[in-house]
């Protein structure tokens, strides 16, 4: 497992959290899919307290399908089974006291007791979801993830994706580093609190992608339809994360 010490910390636009960190997260074969969307289409659907992050006066909403592996808390060896799993999450952008992070809508992941154990403790929108990843020979990675939570809407995503380009980071300043430089992740409570989770990384290994998606309903259940032939893709092949506890914002 990759050390925190072994990390660039120059790309962050704040320091390192002062407390140790407490989950380790290795990702696989993201796509980065987002769409243009109006901001206030969005605003219902966000606490008040957070301010919709906009480029360049456009909000942006992002679908992200991959595999982890490895996951789990400091100091505790990798349990089989529980360790590793596909995701996939529905996201827009937020930002507060200068800490502009990632707001989500949704986290399909296949493994039940991760799903829980999020839910319960900051209330993040997990839910149950049959979802099956591979990649190919061709290269193409193929990904398939249905949502199976009782008494939450269908939502299903179809699609295999590839990158088309060598790795390139991206550089400061431009829409692709704005979209997935973010160092932290938003979360608010039934009882009206909002959380903040620190997250660290290496500057991300961006390559631009191609996909063919035949099914996307992930949006549904938001009452968002995407617009059609506005979609920016990028590809990261691989993504070491640590996290640290969330600390209440206000």
């Amino acid at each position: 497992m990759l050390s925190l010490t072994d990390t660039k910390v120059g790309h962050r636009p704040w320091p390192l959290p002062d407390a140790p960190w407490v989950l380790f997260m290795r990702w696989h074969d993201l796509l980065f899919a987002h769409w243009p969307v109006s901001a206030k289409e969005l605003r219902p659907l966000i606490p008040a307290a957070l301010q919709i992050d906009t480029w360049q006066g456009q909000a942006w909403l992002g679908i992200v399908p991959f595999h982890m592996t490895d996951v789990g808390p400091r100091l505790v060896p990798a349990v089989p089974g529980l360790s590793a799993f596909p995701e996939i999450n529905v996201r827009t952008y937020v930002t507060i006291d200068g800490k502009p992070g990632v707001w989500f809508f949704s986290l399909d992941a296949t493994e039940k007791i991760a799903v829980r154990a999020v839910r319960w403790t900051i209330e993040l929108p997990y839910y149950d979801a049959d979802i099956h990843c591979r990649r190919g020979t061709d290269d193409w990675v193929y990904y398939d993830a249905q949502r199976i939570q009782d008494h939450k809407p269908s939502a299903e995503f179809r699609a295999r994706y590839r990158p088309v380009n060598p790795v390139t980071p991206p550089k400061s300043g431009t829409l692709e580093h704005w979209l997935v430089e973010r160092y932290c992740l938003y979360s608010a409570t039934s009882t009206g609190n909002l959380w903040r989770l620190e997250i660290h990384h290496n500057p991300w290994p961006l390559q631009m992608a191609e996909a063919e998606i035949s099914l996307n309903t992930m949006t549904t259940p938001l009452g968002i339809e995407l617009p059609d032939g506005s979609m920016k893709l990028h590809f990261a092949g691989r993504q070491d994360t640590f996290a640290w506890l969330p600390e209440k914002v206000r």
